[in-house]
């Protein structure tokens, strides 16, 4: 099996994943869809010869050990892929992700033009939030590149594997690697803090530990970038209380309160033509509503009327307001639109032109004029 041919095919189809295994066809994940490749399936012998190409000696020791290794690599003249290889079935299976070269700015990823405002924040938490494969990872690499070009600041990554590439402009880069470059996210992040940095970026906070680090130093005057796997902005408020014991609640609650920043959570949803993806974005900005909201139990669950009254005013979306002005710009379909809703139903009503109390809330999503013009119609 030719893995840099099939590779090459994956980058000139516009795959985000390849999925290799035995007795199947390679395939190709297209704009979130799973596409079968031309290929005959790979056998368990071929499958082992990628292993020896890939892996370095110390990597093929892991892989025998543990069964299963996330690593990133770049292919010569092709491309640079984040990998994990593991065992099903008693056979080595493969995922290849497509890593870009270039960065890209938020303009060109379609973000909310406040997430170039967040990237010159000095100080404070700022979370990137969705599911796996919503484009956490390319949002934060805009974010530091950003802070790269325009400010001087000396930025330290950990991340488990490295996946976009950065180089030393304005700001100095310092990239860690679990496993090459440190042993853990909880020892790289004991000795952080005296790396002398203005901006640490951790990969992914999976647990207390790294979350109260994350925390702390934020508290102390840095500024601390990294993703969780929760879906909208209130989930990520709760999952970050629900690391700690409930003897600590109140006290983390405090201390979010005073360090969180901002909360950006993506979707990716399929355009109209259905040539690519693109983000729909709930934006937590912290204000002293939110906060207020972040200390109180009672009152978490209004964040997220919060977030929906704050566009005018701080440049919070929700989903449904990101999702009703792609609709309403003519970037997504009816369908893709309800299907990604967190609300379809109110969505819907919208739509129809049944507007709430809250109408003036979504004018500008919708297209309207501050005056409040009739809601738009397109069913």
């Amino acid at each position: 099996m030719d893995i840099k041919r099939i590779l090459k095919e994956m980058i000139s189809r516009g795959a985000s994943d390849l999925h290799l295994k035995v007795a199947s066809p390679p395939v190709f994940r297209i704009n979130g869809s799973l596409v079968f490749g031309e290929y005959e399936p790979p056998t368990v012998q071929d499958m082992v010869a990628v292993c020896q190409q890939i892996l370095t000696p110390s990597q093929r020791e892991q892989f025998e050990s543990t069964r299963e290794i996330d690593f990133a690599f770049g292919v010569p003249g092709v491309a640079r892929f984040r990998a994990n290889f593991y065992v099903q079935r008693g056979s080595v299976a493969m995922v290849f992700r497509h890593v870009p070269v270039e960065i890209h700015t938020p303009d060109e990823l379609f973000l909310p033009p406040v997430v170039k405002e967040l990237a010159k924040r000095p100080r404070g938490l700022i979370l990137v939030t969705g599911t796996v494969g919503s484009g956490k990872s390319t949002t934060l690499a805009s974010i530091v590149d950003i802070i790269n070009r325009e400010c001087s600041r000396h930025v330290i990554t950990i991340e488990d594997p490295i996946e976009f590439l950065h180089r030393d402009r304005k700001s100095i880069i310092s990239q860690r690697e679990i496993g090459c470059d440190t042993t853990s996210y909880a020892d790289a992040l004991k000795h952080v803090l005296r790396q002398d940095p203005d901006v640490i970026l951790i990969g992914e906070i999976r647990d207390a530990e790294s979350m109260k680090i994350a925390i702390t130093a934020a508290d102390t005057g840095h500024l601390v970038l990294s993703t969780m796997h929760t879906i909208d902005a209130t989930q990520t408020v709760s999952r970050i209380i629900s690391f700690f014991p409930p003897h600590q609640h109140q006290e983390i609650r405090y201390l979010l309160a005073s360090t969180l920043e901002a909360v950006i959570s993506q979707r990716l949803v399929a355009d109209a033509d259905g040539l690519r993806r693109l983000p729909a974005c709930e934006i937590l900005i912290s204000t002293s509503t939110i906060r207020e909201y972040i200390r109180e139990p009672e009152k978490t669950v209004m964040i997220r009327q919060a977030i929906q009254e704050g566009f005018v005013q701080y440049q919070m979306q929700t989903f449904d307001q990101s999702l009703m002005h792609l609709f309403t710009e003519k970037r997504i379909s009816l369908d893709t639109a309800l299907q990604a809703s967190s609300n379809p139903h109110e969505f819907m009503l919208r739509i129809k032109g049944i507007q709430g109390s809250s109408d003036t809330n979504w004018q500008r999503f919708e297209g309207q004029a501050d005056e409040g013009k009739p809601a738009m119609t397109r069913i």
